[in-house]
This record gives C-alpha cells, structure tokens and sequence, in this order.
C-alpha cells in the first residue's frame, strides 16, 4: 500500500461577535451525498510557513483574507486509508480573528476545490463544536476556547 504524508494549516476563525466562520459542503463518500461543516484548512505548499499556509487557505476557502493570528492551536496528526492509500495528515490550527468583515470572495479557480465550499457562520465556539463533521476539527474548537487569550 502507497504511504502518504502531507501537512496542512488552517483557522478557527473569530469575529468581534465571537462568531466563528465554518465552511459547509455536499459531498460524496462512498457513493453517497453528505453534508459536511469544516473549518477552513488545506495543504501547506512548498516554501510556505504553517502560519502563512493557514491565512491563505482561509483566504482561498471563505473570501475573508483580514486575518491577524492570535495563537497557536498545535497539531494533530492522524492517518487514514482512501482509495487504496495509506494518509498521514499532520492538522496545525491557529486560533485567528478576522480584522475586517469585507469578503473577497473564494477562489473560483477552474477545478478548484474550494470552489466547492459556502462560508457560514456559528454563533459560538460551543455550536461551531456542535456543527462540525469531524472529531479533529472539533478538538481544535475546544483548544481555541481554552486558549489563554480569550477571555
């Protein structure tokens, strides 16, 4: 079996409401629709810092690029089995607020998977832990709310 390995960085968004930006899709799994919410994250390329692979992807997936990173929410690394392939991803979030609400839109790049992605919000970080698909993202929800620099 082919083994993988690949990093990504992403964000648990915050407003000045303590809302916190979610990204919604339908998509197939196993010959079936399902509708996920996620937070925003994706692969650091070549070159780029976590940090800047974080505010990118949450740029590219929601529109929304006036970040400001408020803290380091660490990594998880987990692996799973997809098409006949072993994937090892390592997870790093950053808790991060959004400066300005002014959205730019997504990247509608011909083929682009975040294309396929509609921002939405929660209305705290108790119900963005509630709404989100998977464990991994909620554990990241709950390490923003005890981070040290909020209140």
């Amino acid at each position: 079996m082919k083994e993988i390995f690949y990093r990504t960085g992403g964000g648990v968004v915050l407003d000045d409401r303590g809302r916190v930006l979610l990204i919604e899709r339908h998509a197939e799994r196993g010959g079936e629709q399902v509708h996920e919410v996620r937070l925003p994250k994706g692969h650091v390329e070549a070159g780029e810092t976590d940090e800047q692979a974080a505010i990118r992807e949450v740029r590219e997936e929601t529109g929304y690029s006036d970040l400001r990173i408020i803290g380091d929410l660490a990594s998880y690394r987990h692996s799973f089995e997809h098409g006949g392939e072993r994937i090892t991803r390592e997870e790093r979030y950053f808790l991060m607020a959004l400066v300005s609400d002014v959205n730019y839109g997504q990247d509608m790049s011909a083929g682009s998977e975040e294309a396929l992605f509609e921002p939405t919000w929660a209305d705290s970080l108790h119900e963005a832990e509630l709404r989100l698909s998977f464990e991994s993202e909620r554990e990241f929800v709950r390490r923003a709310a005890a981070h040290p620099l909020l209140p």
